[in-house]
């Protein structure tokens, strides 16, 4: 019998891959573009998907994505078409895949079928920002325990060390950190904040890093992921998506460019 725990690898000072997630607004620029999206993210070398569901009032988001929740509501998105797609592709798409969104079109459908149609979906976990964390404890946790789904909390600079901590106790599968507080896409803001990042490097926690918020190219993603797991990038990609009728390959290019 073949036991790995007994192979001997040789010591190397290779460092642990930094992973890539990639946020799109499902529903852009056409309605049925979703799954082609998502296996284009998958087929070009990143590790998590971040799916946005649109949202009339995307509060945390900037004008390149508030714009994708727009025309992705015009399209017709809804969740209930953005489940329908998911379930096409679930077989085939095998890295996580996090749907983000606002708490209100997730309670209108109702929290605990929106969860076991994640489930049923191939969904890993949600991230919902404006869903405060002692509600999440007392209303929500169990069902997401129930439906084997993680949640994603965020984090900013002006966190307190002890709420981080709580919020990363909270949050399963990464805890999100907002490179600067500002709303997604914002270019004026600096993306690697030395003392933040490294103050979030120190701590004992239990998830790993993704930060997110500002990140558009190779070079601010090894930045931010000097001493952080993971980094996102959410607008950037949409710029691709919503700019070109060439987004298969320009997304292509864009993920290699990254991880490469």
């Amino acid at each position: 019998m073949n036991n790995d725990n007994n192979i001997q690898h040789p010591a190397t000072n290779i460092q642990p891959q930094k992973k890539l997630n990639i946020y799109f607004t499902a529903g852009i620029p056409n309605l049925e573009d979703t799954t082609e999206i998502m296996k284009t993210i998958q087929n070009s070398g990143a590790d998590y998907m971040e799916i946005g569901m649109p949202y009339s009032d995307p509060v945390a988001d900037g004008e390149v994505i508030q714009k994708a929740h727009e025309i992705a509501l015009k399209n017709g998105m809804t969740i209930v078409k953005l489940f329908e797609q998911l379930k096409t592709v679930k077989d085939v798409i095998k890295i996580p895949v996090v749907l983000m969104g606002y708490i209100n079109p997730v309670l209108s459908f109702g929290f605990e079928n929106f969860c076991k149609e994640c489930a049923d979906s191939g969904v890993s976990g949600l991230i919902i920002p404006d869903l405060p964390p002692i509600e999440f404890e007392k209303n929500y946790s169990e069902i997401l325990k129930k439906y084997n789904l993680n949640f994603t909390f965020l984090v900013t600079p002006e966190t307190s060390e002890k709420r981080i901590k709580y919020l990363d106790e909270l949050s399963s599968g990464f805890l999100y950190a907002v490179s600067s507080s500002s709303t997604t896409g914002n270019e004026n803001k600096e993306v690697k904040n030395e003392d933040y990042l490294t103050h979030l490097s120190e701590l004992d926690l239990k998830n790993p890093v993704f930060i997110g918020f500002g990140i558009k190219d190779k070079t601010d993603f090894e930045n931010v992921t000097e001493k952080a797991e993971g980094g996102i990038i959410g607008t950037a990609f949409v710029k691709i998506l919503l700019g070109t009728e060439d987004w298969k390959q320009k997304g292509r290019d864009f993920i290699h460019s990254i991880k490469n």
